[in-house]
């Protein structure tokens, strides 16, 4: 049955609920409820605590009872647009990845917060933060000079959350591989399939409802981002959740869909891995082979800029180098190939 990309509580199957959050961009991030009697099972928390509240005021309101007090929080992975509202429900038994909680307590909210606040602040000084870019460029003061370029971007991006004050609460409960929760009588199937989109994704699998949470493995409609990789446990996670008898995917940012999105994001990665590495043999930088690339039957997706992201990702596969501390450095190239594409 479709099921249209509007705000709010949809109901996927008996008792299995999507929460929505139109358009799926940065930061609007999907959600799940799955309930059976008067046990319920929240598949991850939004990106601050008043997104959170307005979801949990929903679920109260359509389920009633078993919305009230939730029982299990499952972490798909350690991003704050999925993670960041565990705060409101940390009397939960909350589940992840053990590579997802170290994940999680390695970035802090406390330091988006402090990046909205710069970033807001240069964009209001409008010229005169582009002039103090420009001079924190000569003198080498890179980091500098990539956060006044990604400025504008970043505040527009995140400008309806409200990352202070927000407590972090990690898994009080980790896994590795695989395991198994209940929900009533209804068994969940947790699959860790990290490192791919971040260092422990999981898939929450629903068997008997035909239904699986993907968590951001899947971006339906939009172009994903590759944080951590390899690319190979990527497209290795998107065969694996089409080998399942689903009926409906949830992914983590988008409408609900089916295998067929998943296939076609494994096809995307694959093909971006193909075009990525001609051009690191030719000795393009990540910067020119983003824009170079030809993104053929996925132009029309959203956010290409994520493929500057992608791009280095792969870079690094193919030079065996580790993920460095450069989320400033790839908003500040996102951001100048969005403005490109505007």
């Amino acid at each position: 049955m479709p099921h249209s990309f509007t705000q709010g509580l949809h109901e996927v199957a008996e008792g299995t609920f999507a929460y929505l959050q139109p358009s799926g961009a940065w930061g609007l991030s999907n959600a799940g409820l799955i309930v059976d009697g008067d046990q319920s099972l929240l598949v991850d928390t939004l990106f601050d605590r008043r997104h959170t509240e307005v979801m949990l005021d929903e679920m109260r309101r359509v389920v009633g009872r078993p919305a009230e007090r939730i029982d299990t929080v499952l972490n798909t992975h350690a991003n704050g647009d999925h993670c960041w509202g565990n705060e409101l429900v940390r009397e939960a038994r909350i589940v992840a990845s053990t590579a997802c909680k170290e994940e999680m307590a390695a970035f802090p909210p406390r330091r988006l917060a402090l990046l909205m606040t710069v970033a807001r602040t240069i964009s209001a000084l409008g010229p005169l933060g582009t002039g103090i870019g420009r001079i924190a460029a000569a003198v080498g003061l890179k980091t500098a000079a990539d956060l006044v370029k990604a400025a504008p971007f970043v505040a527009e991006a995140f400008a309806d959350f409200d990352f202070s004050g927000i407590e972090l609460v990690l898994p009080n409960e980790v896994f590795d591989g695989h395991t198994t929760v209940t929900v009533g009588d209804t068994t969940v199937e947790l699959y860790e399939v990290g490192p791919a989109h971040t260092r422990g994704d999981v898939i929450a699998y629903v068997p008997s409802k035909r239904i699986v949470f993907t968590g951001d493995i899947l971006f339906a409609n939009a172009h994903p981002i590759m944080w951590e990789g390899p690319s190979d446990n990527w497209v290795d996670a998107c065969h694996r959740i089409c080998a399942l008898d689903v009926d409906a995917v949830v992914p983590g940012h988008g409408p609900i869909t089916d295998t067929q999105a998943v296939a076609d994001t494994g096809r995307y990665l694959e093909r971006l891995r193909a075009e990525a590495k001609l051009r690191w043999q030719a000795g393009m930088s990540p910067q020119d082979a983003a824009r170079d690339i030809d993104l053929g039957e996925f132009a029309e997706w959203t956010e290409s800029e994520r493929v500057v992201a992608n791009v280095h990702a792969l870079y690094r596969e193919l030079k065996s180098e580790p993920r460095g501390d450069d989320t400033i450095a790839l908003f500040s190239e996102m951001a100048q190939l969005a403005a490109t594409r505007s």
